[in-house]
């Protein structure tokens, strides 16, 4: 069953997963600010996977996949391997070791 999203619902989910993105930044080069805890990064992803990854209606859940296969689907979005709507974008906004951490985490939840 494929669900569809009115434009209003949309909007809300573009709205929030920028919100996110905009938070995981990295400092600019040269910063002096402490790495930031994975669950804070994790948080980011509640916004259209559900806390702590455990999923939403119409997207996937995150909750016990392995990590190898998490660290595998971001660097699809991040190189254009794999399309999307927002995830390329937001992807885009992570080194390779908060993708891994974040994926460590994920790994370690329980799915609903």
């Amino acid at each position: 069953m494929t669900m569809r999203l009115t434009p209003l619902a949309m909007l809300a989910i573009s709205l929030s997963c920028v919100t996110g993105f905009a938070n995981a930044q990295t400092p600019a080069a040269g910063a002096s600010v402490a790495p930031q805890p994975v669950r804070y990064l994790a948080a980011n992803c509640a916004n259209c996977h559900g806390t702590n990854g455990a999923g939403s209606v119409g997207l996937p859940g995150l909750a016990g996949l392995k990590k190898e296969y998490i660290i595998e689907q971001m660097n699809a979005f991040k190189n254009g391997k794999r399309e999307a709507t927002l995830m390329h974008q937001i992807a885009k906004g992570y080194t390779d070791e908060q993708i891994a951490a974040m994926a460590a985490f994920f790994e370690q939840q329980k799915k609903n």
